[in-house]
């Protein structure tokens, strides 16, 4: 099963992707700002990466540009999470190295199709 590592500052948000994460059998990481979610990205290697945008301190962007700049994390594939996605803000998550995005709220069955989409269908495969 896929490993899934959640960067996620708000407390109530992180809950929700857990909850819905661990109730359908993945393992999941949890980290609340950019830099513990980078360093917890380098150690434990996840599957995927549940980026929040909007983070206090290193915003999401930041931090997915970070990831996709090192040798060890770069294959990682990241699903960018936010509620303000704009045409232009598009382009901004895949010059970031974002690989997708998830517009919140979300619904329960779509954030689960993609997310299977991803253990289906490596990154690499696509």
């Amino acid at each position: 099963m896929m490993k899934i590592l959640i960067i996620e500052d708000n407390p109530a948000n992180m809950k929700l992707v857990t909850n819905i994460l661990e109730l359908s059998g993945y393992p999941v990481l949890q980290a609340y700002n950019a830099e513990t979610g980078i360093s917890l990205a380098k150690a434990e290697l996840p599957d995927l990466i549940l980026m929040d945008i909007m983070l206090t301190g290193m915003d999401g962007l930041s931090a997915s540009k970070i990831l996709k700049n090192d040798e060890s994390t770069r294959d990682i594939p990241i699903i960018a999470m936010t509620s303000m996605v704009m045409r232009s803000d598009d382009e901004k998550l895949k010059e970031a190295g974002c690989d997708m995005y998830i517009s919140k709220p979300f619904s329960y069955k779509e954030f689960l199709e993609i997310v299977r989409s991803f253990s289906e269908n490596p990154l690499k495969d696509r």
